[in-house]
């Protein structure tokens, strides 16, 4: 498993909530992460690498 974080967007463009996703992979965690975006922007993030990024619907 691995551990990713999954950033809720503000309307400035600010975080505003960070939460941790334990993912068999990058496919799942994308899967997961655009779940969010409902309403809110999302960043998909592994480290310090940006893996995915999910406009609000």
């Amino acid at each position: 498993m691995q551990e990713y974080r999954a950033h809720i967007m503000g309307l400035d463009g600010h975080i505003e909530l960070s939460i941790q996703l334990i993912c068999e992979d990058e496919t799942e965690a994308k899967k997961r992460a655009r779940v969010l975006a409902d309403g809110y922007d999302v960043e998909l993030w592994s480290q310090d690498r940006k893996i995915a990024e999910f406009k609000s619907e």
